[in-house]
């Protein structure tokens, strides 16, 4: 299953930011069940995207550190 195109489109933190007002919203019990559904799987794909970019950056910088002696290596990432 793709995520619809405008979801592609979004940085992390736009992904991060929409799904956090979706679960804000859902959480708060003020949306129709029909809205409740639709918000529940919106942020669904939301979340897949943005574990979809962490994946690519953790890719990255597992491709830019270097071991000791100078090659090439993996090292855990830590973000914090």
């Amino acid at each position: 299953m793709s995520e619809p195109a405008d979801i592609a489109s979004l940085s992390f933190e736009q992904a991060l930011a929409e799904l956090e007002q979706i679960v804000a919203r859902l959480e708060s019990g003020q949306a129709p069940l029909d809205d409740s559904i639709r918000l529940y799987e919106r942020g669904a794909a939301l979340k897949a995207h943005c574990e979809q970019r962490l994946e690519a950056a953790r890719l990255r910088v597992e491709k830019i550190v270097v071991g000791a002696g100078g090659q090439p290596g993996v090292e855990p990432a830590e973000f914090g």
